[in-house]
């Protein structure tokens, strides 16, 4: 498994070595996953925007922190209901459940990523889970990144919904260990034999050890190699890039 951003793609671009890491999997016929974090987009959307750099993803090996709320759901309450902050990516994967999108009295308060946070939709948030409804969100990353600089994340908002209400969500992605489970069940795989290939400490490293993974950073996004030894878990490598592995496969 390989997280996306500052693994694969930059800020939109590609990251040396990452075309062709993924066209080795593929020749050889290993099976991969790539995971985000990001709920914005479905996988069909992300498997294009990949392809606009350079690297070709099946559709079915793209795993979104959508993908992942809307398994959790699917276990948790099939057929429920829920009001949604977000875009199309968790929206469709809510539908493809089965689930009905509502704002009148639902099982859940699903809460993504959007570059549009609605004052509107946070206070109907806000009045839902104080009316009873369950907190989910998609993921706890406060910030995401934007060619501008940092913009506020599922974290953040989260963080002020739960101010409002004393209600804490249930994160379903990274670092949730949750996230991984079900990313290896779709792939059949064993955690033993899986590795988790990701640029944070905090998400990506962490919860493939807790998944029984062995776990790979890169040092092309978020962490430095300077902030490693800061944290008290270590992943099992640290590389360059993902270039590095290349001539592994």
């Amino acid at each position: 498994m390989t997280d996306m951003d500052g693994v694969l793609v930059h800020e939109g671009r590609l990251i040396p070595g990452a075309d062709t890491f993924i066209a080795k999997l593929r020749a050889a016929g290993t099976p991969f996953l790539v995971l985000t974090n990001n709920s914005i987009y479905t996988p069909r959307d992300l498997q294009f925007r990949l392809r606009t750099t350079g690297i070709d993803v099946p559709e079915e090996a793209i795993w979104t922190s959508a993908l992942a709320t809307a398994t959790f759901l699917d276990g948790q309450r099939p057929r429920g209901s829920a009001y949604v902050v977000g875009e199309a990516g968790l929206t469709t994967a809510l539908h493809e459940i089965g689930y009905v999108l509502t704002d009148t009295a639902p099982d859940y308060v699903v809460l993504g990523e959007t570059r549009t946070y609605s004052f509107e939709a946070v206070t109907t948030a806000i009045r839902l889970i104080l009316d009873g409804a369950r907190f989910v969100a998609t993921n706890p990353d406060a910030v995401g990144p934007s060619s501008d600089g940092v913009l506020p994340a599922t974290g953040a908002v989260a963080a002020l919904i739960t101010r409002a209400t004393g209600v804490d969500p249930y994160f379903v992605g990274k670092p949730n260990p949750l996230m991984m489970r079900a990313a290896l069940n779709r792939l059949q795989a064993h955690s033993e034999t899986t590795a988790m290939i990701g640029d944070r400490m905090d998400t990506d490293i962490v919860a493939g050890l807790e998944a029984g993974m062995r776990t790979v950073l890169v040092l092309t996004g978020i962490t430095t190699a300077g902030e490693v030894d800061r944290f008290p878990f270590r992943p099992h490598r640290v590389i360059d890039s993902i270039a590095d592995l290349v001539a592994e496969l």
